[in-house]
């Protein structure tokens, strides 16, 4: 199987969510999830103040959905939502 590369979009709460902490808690959920150790972080602005971030990391395409992931992730404090906004498979 192929390995895919999902981009994962956390919107916080609020803007004075520390974003570096939620961060941490979400790669431990997706290196839970499965096994990937291979992230790239950023940090996007969205509107008054309000910051997503956003976590890309590599997956083995055979786990298949997300959903579980989206939702471990989503029980972090300060985390209002988790959503895929994108997937590609990875070449080479």
């Amino acid at each position: 199987m192929a390995s895919v590369v999902v981009t994962l979009r956390i919107m916080p709460q609020n803007p004075s969510i520390n974003l570096s902490e939620v961060e941490a808690k979400a790669k431990k959920e997706i290196i839970d999830f499965c096994s990937s150790k291979e992230f790239k972080t950023q940090v996007e602005p969205v509107a008054f103040g309000l910051k997503s971030l956003n976590i890309i990391f590599v997956m083995e395409e055979s786990k298949g959905s997300t959903e579980k992931l989206e939702g471990k992730i989503s029980q972090i404090d300060g985390v209002e939502s988790v959503e895929v906004t994108d997937v590609r498979r990875a070449i080479g």
